[in-house]
């Protein structure tokens, strides 16, 4: 390393590359967002060469960033495994086990089940970091695994493909367009799947993804008044209970929710895949199994909400759904 370079610069390069955006890493670094700006910029200026190209949809990495994240990326993973080395012992009084999860599977998927594993697992304290944005944690194009250094058990809206890490795919979650009575009292519903023309949407902060429910709504919004944006699925499903637009939200979360009617299908919208990440290196400890098999049963458990199925277009949300009845087998 050369001597003008910083380890906490690399380190806050790290989280943004893995990240994908600025707000993603400080909420990862836990500092504010002109902080990881001015330790990128620090970087950049020391190197002379520009690492990230800036746009609406977060930050990507330059050829340049992307060489020296490969360089970087080894030499993170090595020291993320000789922390998990010295801090992975299942016999410890006081044993943590952290689980990252987008916002709406923590919430729907997890939560309501937090009772059985803490009945189950007294000794274990888990925590649940939940992220808001639109797709949860998802690996950006060159990091290894996607932001692990400090989680357990991950569940990913895409599969990794680099990193010493296992995964398995767990379900699927679909999802529809939803709006509030009042909205469609006034506005109506689309006449057609994917023409929202003459519509109020509230639409996703991130256009271009090729996650199927973002495309889908990209697209189907064209000719139709964007009120607002966000990456939070709290945030657009609180837009559409107060009769601001159609959103489009995870079934597990519309279906459920009183004051919301489902005006459009999953087979419309789409679903994002489910996958169980956890680092090969800790996988067989004790305590990270149990979270696993936990994750994987709130899975098949959910397996009919998270799909959608039971509810019926235009009628009240949670008027037919089926929310966790029947245990089924998710897809492998």
């Amino acid at each position: 390393m050369s001597a003008g370079l910083n380890w906490d610069d690399l380190r806050f390069f790290l989280a943004v590359a893995e990240a994908g955006s600025l707000s993603a890493a400080s909420s990862v670094l836990k500092v504010n967002t002109t902080t990881v700006l001015r330790r990128v910029a620090s970087l950049e200026d020391s190197l002379g060469a520009r690492l990230f190209d800036r746009s609406r949809s977060g930050y990507r990495l330059t050829p340049r960033g992307e060489r020296l994240l490969a360089q970087l990326a080894p030499v993170d993973q090595r020291l993320s495994a000789l922390t998990r080395d010295f801090v992975a012992d299942e016999n410890e009084a006081d044993a943590v086990v952290r689980v990252m999860a987008g916002e709406a599977v923590a919430s729907a998927m997890l939560a309501p089940r937090l009772p059985g594993f803490r009945d189950e697992h007294p000794e274990l304290h888990l925590e649940i970091v939940a992220e808001p944005s639109l797709t949860g944690p998802a690996p950006s194009a060159g990091a290894p695994g996607g932001s692990m250094k400090d989680i357990d058990v991950a569940i990913r809206f895409a599969r990794p493909t680099q990193g010493n890490v296992i995964v398995r795919k767990i379900g699927d979650m679909a999802y529809g367009l939803y709006a509030s009575r009042a909205y469609t009292a006034v506005r109506g519903v689309p006449r057609e799947p994917g023409r929202l023309e003459g519509h109020q949407v509230i639409g996703f902060a991130v256009s271009e993804s090729p996650l199927g429910p973002v495309w889908w709504m990209s697209r189907a919004e064209q000719g139709a008044s964007v009120v607002i944006r966000s990456n939070a699925v709290g945030v657009r499903a609180e837009a559409a209970r107060q009769g601001l637009g159609l959103a489009a939200l995870p079934c597990i979360v519309g279906d459920r929710d009183p004051m919301l009617v489902r005006v459009g299908e999953p087979e419309d919208v789409g679903a994002l895949e489910l996958w169980l990440v956890t680092h090969n290196d800790t996988a067989h400890v004790g305590r990270v199994r149990d979270a696993m098999d936990f994750v994987v049963a709130c899975a098949k458990e959910a397996r009919s909400a998270l799909m959608g199925e039971g509810a019926v277009a235009g009628e009240p949300a949670g008027a037919g759904a089926n929310d966790d009845q029947a245990a089924v087998t998710a897809a492998e």
